[in-house]
């Protein structure tokens, strides 16, 4: 098990250092801006969504290495999904963020380097952060989200 917990905190340092999606997307139709004051996360997401479906997404923004490894992979995993699948995505990532032990982890692929953050409670808005923020984008909700 410690092999596999290594393998994930070393997802969340590269996912960190080297974040994917990292830029202001210019074609954005869809967008929402993200605060945790508990530990000082700004994040901005961008997507093009095309009828249902994501073509793109992107992020900018500044925070705590769990944080940013989150946004990382959350576009990565977001990206040529349905609206309906992010939501649905959204849903699995948050119950295994609060430690609900009947989300098939393997089935979420890379996210579930995420899975260890349960074991942290205050560290979990820091991981939801963009998934909360992607959420208002979707539903084109004006105001800044906050994890308070």
């Amino acid at each position: 098990m410690s092999d596999l917990r290594e393998l994930y905190q070393e997802v969340i340092f590269d996912h960190n250092k080297k974040p994917h999606n990292f830029r202001k997307l210019e074609n954005a139709n869809h967008q929402a801006d993200g605060h945790n004051p508990l530990c000082g996360d700004q994040i901005t997401v961008y997507l093009n969504v095309e009828g249902e479906v994501i073509k793109d997404i992107s992020f900018q923004g500044s925070g705590c290495a769990i944080s940013k490894a989150s946004a990382s992979l959350m576009t990565d995993s977001l990206k040529g999904k349905t609206v309906a699948e992010a939501e649905n995505l959204f849903d699995k990532v948050h119950k295994m963020l609060i430690g609900d032990t009947t989300i098939d982890q393997q089935a979420l692929g890379k996210l579930a380097a995420l899975s260890g953050v349960s074991q942290f409670p205050v560290r979990v808005k820091c991981a939801t952060l963009g998934w909360h923020t992607v959420h208002a984008a979707l539903k084109a909700k004006e105001e800044k989200v906050s994890t308070e």
